[in-house]
């Protein structure tokens, strides 16, 4: 277990310190954090933005925050005046590099204050366009510093493309070493993705049946209820296949479908990530006709209000070609895997908020008992749920109570809420942490991040290319396109879900 003795003093600078991340998941994170005893005993928060701020002024703003979106509540007042003590403000603005001197002069205070073996941790949560630009400065004013010392926390998106992701990893790697720079994806640091690798490699019951022979298919489901909202304009530039395949989706398919590690060592663990991404099937024209679905949703009604369609949300063209649906049928070619498709879907303002991989095992070789015995049978399933609720069920067949035999699917549930007791940590907890302590195991490499886009490529250049003439396609409120269905169906599977308030 991690505690705040093994931490070194550390200096946290956030950049868009006054943005919307940290209000929401940073602040709260790192409140968190302090308040379970998990931040170092010497530390310091510094916000950095354009606007001029006094530190009690910032110290205001992030507590409304963490009242607002942390999973503990509003503040304990003794406790956030202890925390904000380390909380503090510093205007900087990137389009002015001069003013990154008073960051400068800031750090070197706090580094004399601290002692030897400070580390500075620099969390970009700005727009990705000012990723370049930090970074030089950054460089421009000594403030890289050695790997041990010294990392970088870039959000996503990486790159647009895959021309844009390999030039900012080697503006990167001009400036910090791979070991300094941590590419963060919250899906990473949620309780149930981490415990994929658990549930996997430390039972030997299971790790046997994971591959060809037993499993028939892989589904990954992410899929939300809510609109684009107002973040429009970043989604035009963005879509279903940017916003979440190339990094989340890819990633839970990289831990299902990944082999065995040597050990949990973060290289390792993420070679093995890496392995999948390069062993995936390249995309032909013709794979991308017959297996991939792209849609955009029209208005509706959810939870009896009316909603508009996505062309006319704020920001968005009225004709836009942008997808906010994207399903596509993945091969991983392998010996473990050779000929199982893997079907990943994902969009907005779909039927429900949920996160979901199920991997559907093959029938029995024969069957023995009688049609009228096995009326409801259905294979297998392991079913990893994400969100909203955190459970991992097993399904099977059994015999139902009562004098004759018949036949039903059961599920062997492991779900967190009935079996611990303990408040999940909030993903940002996690993944912030690791980032104190130098564990990258759930940050992407630049070689992960350049073999999704290279895997993506030939999908994402069809998809611009050619005007989609069918959009809008899909209702709010729905689960889809029909060719979404038509995907899988065609196959002989269908999409996978968890009725909506199962116990």
């Amino acid at each position: 277990m991690k505690t705040s003795i093994s931490l070194k003093p550390t200096i946290f600078v956030i950049f868009g310190g006054t943005g919307d991340l940290n209000m929401r998941k940073l602040a709260p994170a790192l409140y968190n954090l302090y308040s379970d005893g998990y931040m170092p005993q010497k530390y310091a928060i510094i916000g950095t933005a354009r606007k001029k701020l006094t530190d009690q002024k910032f110290r205001d703003v992030l507590m409304e925050g963490v009242n607002s979106f942390s999973r503990t509540g509003k503040v304990k007042k003794e406790k956030w005046s202890k925390f904000a003590e380390s909380v503090h403000y510093t205007s900087v603005d990137v389009s002015a590099p001069e003013t990154f001197k008073s960051l400068k002069d800031d750090i070197e205070k706090y580094q004399q204050e601290f002692g030897p073996g400070t580390q500075v941790v620099y969390y970009l949560a700005v727009a990705p366009s000012l990723f370049p630009l930090i970074a030089k400065c950054l460089s421009d004013y000594k403030l890289a510093g050695d790997e041990e010392s010294c990392r970088i926390v870039i959000e996503k998106p990486f790159g647009r493309d895959l021309e844009t992701a390999k030039e900012l990893n080697q503006l990167l790697t001009s400036i910090f070493t791979e070991k300094q720079i941590y590419r963060i994806d919250h899906y990473l640091g949620k309780e149930t993705v981490q415990n994929i690798m658990a549930f996997r490699f430390a039972n030997s019951l299971l790790e046997p049946l994971w591959n060809r022979t037993y499993i028939d298919h892989v589904q990954i489901s992410v899929t939300e209820q809510l609109g684009v909202g107002d973040r429009g304009g970043y989604y035009e530039s963005a879509g279903a296949l940017r916003d979440m395949i190339q990094n989340h989706i890819l990633q839970l398919l990289c831990l299902i479908g990944m082999e065995t590690p040597i050990n949990f060592d973060a290289d390792e663990i993420r070679n093995k990530k890496v392995d999948v991404l390069k062993a995936m099937r390249p995309f032909s024209p013709d794979d991308i006709r017959f297996s991939t679905v792209r849609g955009q949703y029209t208005k509706g009604w959810v939870e009896g209000k009316e909603v508009p369609g996505y062309r006319h949300e704020n920001g968005v063209n009225p004709d836009s070609n942008t997808e906010t649906f994207a399903a596509i049928k993945f091969f991983v070619d392998n010996w473990r895997w050779q000929g199982i498709p893997f079907y990943v879907r994902t969009g907005k303002r779909l039927f429900q908020t949920s996160s979901l991989i199920t991997i559907q095992f093959k029938d029995v070789p024969h069957q023995i008992f009688p049609a009228a015995v096995t009326e409801h049978w259905q294979q297998n399933r392991l079913i990893i749920s994400i969100q909203p609720e955190m459970s991992i069920r097993l399904q099977v067949q059994a015999k139902r109570p009562g004098l004759d035999m018949v036949l039903n699917p059961v599920d062997m549930v492991f779900d967190y809420k009935g079996t611990y007791t303990t408040e999940t940590p909030e993903a940002y907890e996690t993944l912030l942490l690791d980032v104190m302590t130098g564990d990258q195991t759930q940050f992407m490499r630049a070689d992960q991040v350049e073999s999704a886009w290279e895997l993506l490529m030939p999908v994402v250049n069809a998809w611009e290319s050619k005007k989609s003439l069918s959009f809008p396609n899909y209702t709010a409120d729905s689960w889809g396109p029909e060719d979404a269905e038509a995907l899988i169906a065609r196959d002989g599977f269908h999409w996978f879900t968890l009725p909506l308030n199962k116990d």
